[in-house]
């Protein structure tokens, strides 16, 4: 299995996922923002089980309530098209990453990070 593809995205925001990897979104996808100028994409699975409930936390914590900001503004879930792997990137999530067309996704962990090829 890859860590890492390059793709560019068609002209409706669409990302097609190599096939080897699309087993791992089969129970849908999560993108947030990231911790810098690029993209998380997780598998729904990973977001249900590992990171919401690390987004907890304690209530009056200050570092996890910037965590849950940053991480859900903007967040949006969706499915990979069965027939051709594609997941569409909203605008919003393309001028936060400054992603044009040229898409560079490096797994990271459990999810995976997308960067615009030229900052990478």
């Amino acid at each position: 299995m890859g860590d890492y593809f390059e793709r560019k995205l068609d002209d409706k925001r669409r990302l097609t996922i190599p096939a080897e990897v699309r087993v791992e979104f089969a129970s849908g996808v999560v993108i947030t923002q990231g911790f810098g100028k690029y993209l998380h994409l997780y598998p729904k699975a990973i977001w249900d089980n590992e990171v919401e409930p690390a987004l907890r936390g304690n209530i009056l914590d200050e570092e996890t309530a910037d965590k849950n900001v940053k991480f859900r503004m903007g967040k949006t879930e969706g499915v990979i098209d069965a027939k051709q792997g594609r997941v569409t990137l909203e605008q919003h999530h393309l001028d936060y990453a400054g992603i044009n067309r040229d898409v560079v996704a490096v797994r990271a962990g459990q999810y995976w990070r997308l960067s615009a090829k030229s900052q990478v």
